[in-house]
């Protein structure tokens, strides 16, 4: 695995051993990152389910000021941290052991602030994705401008607009399902876009 952008682009990152963990492909963070944009100067990021931390790191080299990377896995923790001082950004990062099937932990000091970007990446045969996005939309931790990138299965279907939030991209890159929310403040009437990577065409579906 390597960094696709920023500063940091092409350093390698360490790879689990543990198959519980499944990084985000480089080629699907490439084009996350072309959709959510290559400058992230001045954002406060929160990586759940970090697993390698390859997409916090990935926002740190675009410039973001601050990731927190949360996992239940301690290899997990342990190649977030590694790969955290590979890149040299131990001064803008922090990492916690948690268990998110029982909630984000709000009540840590690392996690009262707010976030300008949230990424939700739970095992794909959980049900997690759905619940903590609503427990995510429901808190007082996002920014005004926040965007929260959730990814799962192709074949899992997530709300349209929970709570504050309005999904304005969905994505799909093989078996994998990128949907990005945006605050709903003057997103009334967005559309989604259903992607798939493959095949040349598209379609655009209705928000629920």
């Amino acid at each position: 695995m390597r960094v696709t952008g920023g500063q940091l682009r092409g350093r390698i990152l360490l790879g689990p051993k543990d198959r519980r963990i499944r990084p985000t492909a480089d080629r699907v963070r490439e084009a996350v990152f072309n959709i959510l944009g290559q400058d992230l100067s001045g954002y406060e990021v929160l990586d759940l389910f970090s697993g390698t931390g390859s997409l916090g790191i990935e926002a740190l080299s675009r410039g973001a000021v601050y990731a927190i990377f949360i996992d239940r896995l301690k290899e997990a923790v342990q190649l977030t941290r590694k790969n955290i001082e590979r890149c040299g950004q131990g001064d803008r990062a922090r990492v916690l052991m948690r268990d998110l099937a029982r909630g984000i932990p709000w009540e840590h000091g690392f996690l009262k602030r707010k976030f300008d970007l949230v990424f939700l990446d739970p095992p794909y045969a959980s049900s997690l994705g759905p619940k903590l996005l609503a427990e995510i939309a429901a808190g007082r931790n996002l920014s005004a401008t926040a965007r929260v990138l959730v990814e799962t299965a192709r074949t899992t279907d997530l709300p349209g607009g929970p709570g504050r939030l309005s999904r304005v991209h969905a994505r799909v890159y093989g078996d994998t399902k990128i949907s990005i929310y945006e605050s709903a403040v003057g997103q009334a009437g967005e559309r989604a876009i259903w992607f798939d990577a493959h095949p040349t065409t598209y379609q655009e579906l209705s928000e629920e």
